[in-house]
Formats: C-alpha cells, sequence, structure tokens
C-alpha cells in the first residue's frame, strides 16, 4: 500500500524511482527527498479519452502527477480521510473527493442514470453531485476525503444498505444502486432538508459512509 495513514487527516506517500502517484493539485503538504509534481494534462491513468468523457460530464478535477524518490504528505482542508484497497475491481468516488491514487490504477467515468435509469439520475440532482461519477479500476489504493470520518459497510447478497445520499462517499465491487423513495423517512430519522430518499446498494461490495451531509 502506498499510503501510511499519520493521523485522520493526513496520509504519507513513500516514492521509488519509477513509481508514481497522481493527487488532486494543492494536496501536498510537505515532501522529503528528489520529488516533482507536474500538472497533469491527460486526465490521469485513463489518458486522453478519459480525460475528455470526465469534462464533458462535468467530473473532472485538477490532477498532478507526483513522481521521483523520497516520501509525500497529503491532506486537504482538513477533511477526514480514509485509505481504500483495491484488488481488481472497481471503486466509484465523485471526483472532488478523490485525495491522491496510485498510478496502476484506471481512471474512468461512468453514467449514474445507468445504474437505477431514471432513479440514478435523479440521485445526481438530490445529491447535487451531478450525474456522472469517476471510476478507479484495478489493483492499488486509493485516498479519498471525507467529512467527519468514515465507516466501511459491507453489501452482500439479501444484505442491501441503504444510505443517506448526502452521507455518501463511495463504493466498491459488484453493486448496484438505486434511489428510493420512503414518505417521511428524512423527517423522521434523517437531517437533511425534508426529501424523502434514499440510497439503496445491492450485490456485493462495500460502501462508505461519512459521518456529515455537507458536501466538500
Amino acid at each position: 500500500m502506498p499510503f501510511r495513514e499519520i493521523n485522520s487527516k493526513m496520509v504519507e506517500a513513500t516514492l521509488a524511482p519509477g513509481h508514481k502517484l497522481f493527487s488532486q493539485r494543492g494536496a501536498m503538504l510537505a515532501y522529503r527527498g528528489e520529488v516533482s509534481f507536474t500538472p497533469n494534462i491527460q486526465g490521469g491513468q485513463g489518458g486522453v479519452a478519459s480525460m475528455i468523457g470526465r469534462r464533458v460530464a462535468g467530473e473532472a478535477a485538477p490532477l498532478m502527477t507526483v513522481e521521483g524518490s523520497g516520501t509525500v504528505m497529503f491532506g486537504h482542508g482538513g477533511h477526514h480521510i480514509q485509505v481504500i484497497e483495491l484488488a481488481g475491481d472497481t471503486l466509484y468516488v465523485e471526483a472532488d473527493r478523490l485525495l491522491a491514487f496510485d498510478e496502476t490504477l484506471r481512471q474512468g467515468t461512468m453514467f449514474m442514470g445507468s445504474q437505477g435509469g431514471v432513479m440514478g439520475m435523479v440521485r445526481g440532482q438530490v445529491t447535487g453531485q451531478g450525474l456522472f461519477t469517476t471510476t478507479l479500476t484495478g489493483h492499488g489504493a486509493v485516498a479519498v476525503m471525507a467529512h467527519g470520518g468514515v465507516i466501511e459497510l459491507p453489501i452482500a447478497p439479501g444484505r442491501d444498505v441503504h444510505v443517506d445520499p448526502q452521507a455518501y462517499v463511495a463504493h466498491h465491487g459488484e453493486v448496484r444502486n438505486k434511489l428510493s423513495t420512503a414518505v417521511g423517512w428524512r423527517d423522521m430519522v434523517g437531517r437533511g432538508s425534508g426529501e424523502a430518499f434514499q440510497l439503496e446498494l445491492s450485490g456485493s461490495g462495500a460502501v462508505y459512509v461519512q459521518a456529515s451531509e455537507e458536501k466538500l
């Protein structure tokens, strides 16, 4: 794993020659050694096609390439950081929540309406996070940001998980999501603006939930 958690709001990455990371611009806090930081114009590991897709989707966040030999500390805005290790599967996460990720992961975009049809599109409107989401696929580690810390909830066949859309951070695995309604749910057990929506995730994988309904 390229990231070591220093505390809940800072991670450290160790770089060796021939190895590089992608990080959100402005996320570097300090570094030791011979390390270079280059604005990334090709959209990460997915190349130009991936970059164009994310820009059309409005799902692009400014990235920089980090490479060399040394250690780099990352953090941003005092947000809590969760390190997620992928073992060949796909992580679905909003672009502005990405702090840094390994070069071994392939970046892309997915139209949320393709999971849950119309309700998938409604989810984007409700959360204010758009109709597209960023995907990272392969073997490697990702550092994502959240408010108030993160809990990982496993998803298994027959054990669906329902999440407040405003508290959703990311999910991975063979998971389908749909937005469902429950009259009075937000008023009784949520703390949002009264919309009776909940995000239902089913399949096999995990979802990451933050301890806040606040966007980054």
